[in-house]
């Protein structure tokens, strides 16, 4: 090994491979579940770097494992004894383009930074979540990441129009256009898109822009329960026109812990079972999104149905609202044993999907404590087990794939498989697609050394 370190060192430079207690940085997940010490963590500066570094490894058989921000959560980019391939020197934002808004990004630029660059052309991103200070355009593209706009927006995928992919044998795909439109045989782009690096490391992308809202109203809302919710969801797109940007679940149980771990944060109302913040935003100059929200409010507080409500009533009251939200991950994602799950339903189905589940996870492990918050717009929910032993983690985890399955959903929305959701690939992903997605893996990396034992059972 140490003569390819040797090699690496020439062709990106010795500053840029990282070994030892340089790369100590990079052992572990968010979650602090998975640890590893990498072989050595490589810092290329561009796109023939890579290029380089993939054709070394296609030679040599050695394992790559692409990491971005390191915000996963699922284990996607563990890499015991493995080269890690960092593009965060990668980061330039190389042309915004406000007539056709679009924007061309390399992977490491990181989310909120491109957030603020567009904005000063009064477009918008759309893509967020509560890690976008870190994540990196290569990670949520390799994860089709989602966060709490993808109800008006979509996931990571339905924002992208090109791509740049270096594939394992260091060939450079140049699938970097700006089409809306491209029927020029497989949807390649789409293909690298939620690969998580087993299929090529994207390196450069171009992204889709919209115009920044002019207006927002923002709400936080208690309700008497789902049903509720979801006809007051159906309701605000009819009567905005699909202008709701976010319309985030955040339970009874939530709000206890949040005054634990963020003693300076506190629920504005008083908390239901059932609590939706929601947000509507417009680019019509002249129209007021906060006078139509609260008119849209009135029937279903007259009916009883919000029980509890405050509007913002100015950037900073915003701000807080979503400050609340965004804390999500870090007041959850701190204790071990951990079981951290990422599902999605049908709407309709969320709130049997809830009752049912806990039953079984009574059944399973009646000691155990529950955490739950999700993007009730478009039927993902984050559903964190806390068991009583470690023992259980798996079991539960399983439970928890085979029950949102078993009613139309899925077990994987927005994290990505990694590690964490191999087996639950395994036992319930269509055995074709499975034998689909191996023959794609085998024909793009015969050698198996994008991102090993990731994704595929």
């Amino acid at each position: 090994m140490t003569d390819i370190l040797d090699q690496l060192r020439s062709l990106i430079g010795a500053a840029h491979v990282l070994t030892g207690a340089d790369a100590a940085s990079y052992g572990a997940d968010f979650t602090g579940h998975y640890r590893w010490q990498p072989l050595a963590v490589l810092r290329p500066g561009s796109v023939e770097d890579v290029s380089a570094i993939m054709a070394l490894a296609s030679r040599t058989g050695t394992p790559v494992v692409p990491v971005s921000g390191g915000t996963g959560l699922n284990g996607g980019h563990e890499a015991q004894g493995r080269l890690m391939l960092s593009l965060s020197r990668l980061n330039k934002i190389t042309q915004i383009n406000p007539a056709a808004r679009t924007v061309a990004v390399e992977a490491g630029v990181i989310l909120e930074t491109l957030h603020a660059a567009v904005a000063e052309h009064g477009l918008m991103f759309p893509l967020s979540f509560g890690a976008k200070g870190s994540a990196q355009v290569g990670g949520f593209l390799s994860t089709n990441a989602g966060g709490s706009n993808v109800v008006r927006y979509g996931n990571a995928r339905a924002l992208c129009l090109g791509l740049e992919v270096v594939l394992a044998d260091g060939r450079v795909m140049n699938l970097m256009t700006a089409l809306h439109k491209d029927n020029t045989g497989y949807d390649l782009r789409n293909l690298m898109i939620g690969a998580e690096g087993t299929l090529g490391i994207i390196t450069a992308a171009v992204l889709k822009l919209v115009p920044a809202p002019r207006e927002r109203a923002t709400a936080l809302l208690g309700m008497t329960g789902f049903d509720a919710a979801l006809r007051l969801l159906n309701r605000l797109q009819e009567g905005t026109g699909g202008a709701v940007e976010a319309f985030e679940y955040l339970p009874d149980i939530f709000w206890p812990r949040l005054t634990k771990y963020k003693p300076d944060l506190s629920c504005p109302i008083t908390p239901q079972k059932v609590n939706i913040l929601l947000e509507i935003a417009t680019t019509v100059p002249g129209d007021d999104p906060q006078a139509r929200l609260e008119d849209l409010l009135e029937g279903p507080m007259e009916a009883g149905e919000i029980v509890d409500a405050v509007l913002a009533s100015s950037e900073a009251q915003r701000a807080k609202l979503w400050h609340i939200r965004e804390s999500a991950a870090e007041v959850t994602l701190n204790e071990m044993p951990i079981v951290d799950t990422d599902v999605a339903l049908p709407l309709d189905q969320i709130s049997p999907w809830l009752d049912h589940m806990g039953g079984v996870l009574d059944r399973l492990d009646p000691k155990a404590r529950l955490m739950v918050i999700g993007h009730l717009g478009d039927g993902n929910l984050h559903y964190t087990v806390f068991p009583s032993d470690e023992t259980l983690v798996q079991p539960i985890r399983d439970a928890i794939s085979r029950e949102a399955v078993a009613m139309g959903g899925t077990f994987s929305a927005e994290h990505g498989v990694g590690l964490s959701k191999r087996a639950s690939m395994g036992k319930y992903k269509d055995p074709v697609a499975l034998q689909v997605m191996a023959a794609i893996k085998s024909a793009l990396d015969p050698q198996n050394i994008l991102n090993p034992g990731k994704l595929l059972p």
